[in-house]
């Protein structure tokens, strides 16, 4: 599948974007990058940790350097973003000058907050209270609605089902 687009999927904090990448992977025979894990690797620090020590804005220079590492470097043709990464206008343009196709998982904030409880999930800086993730998540849309797939993500919605509805999105 080398000769298909890149595929980068966006979306909030629990819409499913790193599990949706992995089994995008898995039935593109690619393979897969989770940008957090990236930056951790890299770092030798989570995002929770770099934001924690050194703030958002630091972070968020960080997240932007490693995507680019990632798109100029790597073989992923599956890009799981961070949350907050498509709300920077500079990682837009990174996507758009690699020719990937962006994936919005627009799943409602209530199965987002959810899925962020449920997972307990200390991991998540940008999350720490019900209001403010509500906030982030409403400031978010705007940036989130600028990709050029959209796929929504209901409560009830299989991977499988959503991997084949990107798919499809990608060949059109």
């Amino acid at each position: 599948m080398s000769h298909s687009p890149r595929i980068v999927i966006t979306g909030f904090m629990g819409a499913g974007k790193t599990t949706v990448a992995c089994a995008l992977a898995a039935h593109l025979d690619c393979q897969m990058l989770d940008l957090d894990d990236f930056i951790t690797a890299r770092t030798g620090r989570t995002p929770q940790e770099i934001i924690d020590e050194e703030g958002e804005p630091r972070f968020r220079e960080i997240e932007t350097a490693a995507l680019r590492q990632a798109l100029e470097q790597t073989p992923a043709r599956a890009i799981a973003l961070g949350g907050g990464a498509w709300a920077i206008a500079d990682n837009r343009a990174l996507v758009a000058q690699h020719n990937c196709v962006s994936v919005w998982l627009d799943a409602p904030f209530n199965l987002c907050w959810r899925r962020i409880v449920n997972a307990n999930d200390a991991a998540r800086p940008l999350a720490r209270d019900r209001g403010s993730a509500q906030l982030r998540y409403d400031e978010r849309r705007q940036f989130y609605q600028l990709a050029a797939a959209r796929v929504e993500i209901k409560a009830t919605s299989g991977v499988a089902d959503v991997v084949a509805e990107i798919v499809e999105l990608v060949k059109r």
